[in-house]
């Protein structure tokens, strides 16, 4: 529910999981030595058309330019029939409308950064200002910047609040989170902003803005899936608990007179899943009631 951000207890991510990078500098280099075979080659590059957000953000943008990207968007090449539209037209704010009326009911989503894009150096107040102007303006998905500068300081708890507020100022817009990997400078940092970006609620977490280098590589990837993976894991571990339950003990024992979870914070991660399995999507965690 809108506002319940205040209430919720934030975790200690200074415990974040440690990284082993050359550990992972490997498994990453593993899924660059597969083969794909012709078929499954052609599944995936449709796929990866339809994931992905086409971009214009320069100084220079116009309103024909951003209609020129909205037909590309709608249609991707013309000699060859049925390929999938892409995901989403990704503007400035003051592109937004333009962009909406273009796309009209393509289904293509309208991505606007905000945040003081792509520095992030601005105060909450004016962030807060700049993503409700992007919605107010027909924005989707709302692709927010974090403070690096006060992560680096190791001011987490500034970092997730101010997720948390982006967030509420969203309403029913979709919040990516762009961590600007390249800038956190070690795998660790960006477990750790991966973590304070999911639990302050985030729909998206992102690697870069593209403005800077290194933008998105395959190990840093690698460690925010993996962050993902850990933080949507615990309910269905909770499952794995169930199954070896009723299989060590029997159907009478699938009831909560003799079996219990003695962990409150498995509740929400209940509830998100259930979310995810009625409407297809995962409900933030700041969504639902907390103690």
């Amino acid at each position: 529910m809108p506002g319940i951000k205040s209430l919720i207890t934030i975790p200690d991510f200074s415990l974040s999981p440690r990284i082993d990078q050359v550990g992972v500098e490997e498994r990453a280099s593993r899924f660059t030595k597969r083969s794909i075979k012709k078929e499954t080659k052609m599944n995936g590059l449709k796929l990866v058309l339809n994931m992905i957000d086409l971009t214009t953000l320069e100084g220079k943008d116009t309103e024909g330019k951003v209609k020129q990207l909205c037909y590309k968007a709608m249609h991707p090449h013309d000699a060859l029939p049925g390929l999938p539209t892409v995901a989403a037209i990704c503007v400035y704010p003051s592109m937004v409308k333009v962009a909406k009326k273009t796309l009209g009911d393509s289904g293509i989503n309208v991505a606007s950064v905000a945040t003081a894009f792509p520095s992030g150096q601005a105060s909450k107040e004016v962030k807060i200002r700049d993503t409700k102007y992007a919605v107010e303006q027909g924005a989707d998905e709302i692709d927010m910047v974090i403070s690096r500068g006060k992560f680096h300081s190791g001011e987490y708890n500034f970092v997730f609040d101010e997720i948390a507020a982006i967030k509420e100022a969203c309403g029913d817009a979709r919040l990516k989170v762009i961590l600007e990997t390249g800038e956190l400078g070690t795998m660790d940092k960006v477990r750790r902003a991966s973590d304070i970006a999911m639990h302050a609620g985030a729909d998206f977490i992102k690697t870069s803005t593209g403005k800077i280098q290194p933008a998105a590589t395959m190990p840093v990837t690698l460690v925010m899936l993996e962050a993902i993976r850990d933080y949507y894991s615990k309910s269905k571990l909770a499952l794995h608990y169930l199954v070896m339950l009723k299989e060590t003990l029997g159907e009478d024992w699938m009831n909560n007179h003799w079996f219990r979870f003695g962990a409150s914070s498995l509740a929400n991660d209940v509830l998100m899943q259930i979310m995810k399995e009625k409407t297809g999507v995962y409900q933030a965690a700041n969504y639902f009631s907390v103690d």
